[in-house]
Formats: structure tokens, sequence, C-alpha cells
């Protein structure tokens, strides 16, 4: 067989190839919160994952993202979707707790949430659209501390991820996070818990998405390996809380 033959044989077999490939083989898309970052690809690999703010996901999705799954930090996003016919009834897959972080070593010398009363300090806080904001001022409101964003200098973050980088690298002094964001930033933050009874009940929540093209059976298996025990192993090893099972 001369060289040219050989050639035009074998991109033969790669198209025939191509085309005989399953349908599912193309890896789903997950859009999932922040917050969820580290988690997810150790529980599974596959999904092209697409991580930011819930609120801004869910906005994307609205316009027609091209998403299968999408996981939220609390119910309001993937429930808002449910009621507008844009994915299906939303599950718990899992719990979290906000605390407060501060840059290691805490040189602003903040010793408690009510340390912050006190003013002058750069504040590192989620925007009031995003969860993390949300349960922030929850917080704060039970608290009796919600002057506390006008009297120190606060930044309004899009997602988690940005106020646990800005901690991290000493630009605020302090920041409202999940634990499980400290966790994956424990050698450069120290933590300071909020007292109990001022937590909301943050629930992470996922659903499949109702789109042309949307892959439903991969998705419904990404969410079931979720719920699964190594998926729920994962997300305690990473400091998440876990619901009953169903």
């Amino acid at each position: 067989m001369s060289m040219t033959k050989r050639h035009l044989s074998i991109a033969l077999l790669a198209v025939l190839a191509i085309l005989a490939a399953p349908a599912g083989a193309q890896a789903i898309t997950v859009y999932a919160a922040a917050s969820l970052r580290d988690a997810f690809p150790k529980i599974d690999a596959g999904p092209t994952y697409s991580f930011l703010g819930s609120n801004q996901l869910q906005a994307q999705i609205e316009r027609g993202a091209p998403a299968d799954v999408f996981a939220s930090a609390s119910p309001n996003e993937a429930g808002a979707l449910f009621r507008e016919g844009l994915c299906t009834r939303p599950v718990t897959f899992a719990t979290n707790v906000v605390v407060l972080i501060t840059p290691k070593g805490n040189p602003s010398g903040i010793r408690s949430v009510y340390t912050l009363r006190t003013g002058s300090r750069r504040l590192s806080v989620g925007t009031a659209g995003v969860p993390i904001g949300a349960y922030t001022r929850q917080i704060l409101a039970r608290l009796r501390l919600s002057s506390i964003l006008r009297s120190n200098r606060v930044s309004l973050d899009p997602n988690v991820a940005a106020i646990t980088a800005k901690v991290a690298l000493g630009s605020a002094d302090a920041g409202f996070v999940y634990v499980t964001d400290a966790q994956s930033v424990a050698a450069r933050t120290d933590v300071i818990a909020l007292p109990k009874w001022s937590q909301p009940p943050v629930r992470y929540q996922m659903c499949v998405v109702r789109r042309a093209g949307v892959d439903t059976a991969a998705a419904n298996a990404f969410i079931n390996k979720v719920r699964a025990t190594n998926g729920r192993r994962v997300l305690r090893t990473y400091g998440f809380g876990l619901p009953p099972r169903s």
C-alpha cells in the first residue's frame, strides 16, 4: 500500500471512530458554587466545571448557558430555576457553616466578630446577591452588628473564592467565608468561629438543567455520584456537613 493510501486509510478509520463514539462520551458541564471548587473534581474529574457565585451561574443558565447540572450554595438559586421550569426539583446534598478568617497571625488583632465594632479595618464581604453575602448579612443582623459594614472599609466580592484569596494574601484584615474555604487556606489564615445561634441553615442544592441538548442521563449520574457513599466521604473530607440520606 502506498504512503498516500495508508494515510487516507488511517484518516478514514479516525473519522469512523469519532462517528462511532457513544453520544454520552462527551463531558457534561457542571455549573457549581465557588465553594465546591476543590471537592467536586475529587468526586468526578470527568465533567467540565464552571465555579462562580451561585447567583451569577443562575443568571447565565437563565440566559441559555450550556449547563447540564447546577449546584448552588443555597436553595434560592436552584429553587428559582425550578420554578421557572429551567431545572428539575433540587435536592440537598451538603451543608456548611460561616466563619470569619484573618491572615495568618491575625495582624489586625481581631479577637472575635465583635472586635469589628471598633471599625477602620479592611473587611471582605460577599455581595448581597451571592449566598455567602446573604448568609453574612443574616448573621450580622442576628448579632446586631450590621453597622460594621459601615464602620469598616468593606470590599464587596462576587464569590467566596475571591474573599478567601483576598484574606489569604493579606489584602483584607478579615472576611466572612464558609468553613470549607477556611480549610482550603488553613496554612495562610486563622479562623474565628461565629456564635452557633447566629448561624442560618446553609444548604447546598443541585438539579439537572432543562434545556435543549442536555445530557439528562449523564447529569443524573453525576448527581447520584455526589450523593453516593464516596461522594459524601469526599464532601466530609473537605469540611462539608451532610444531610441525612433520603
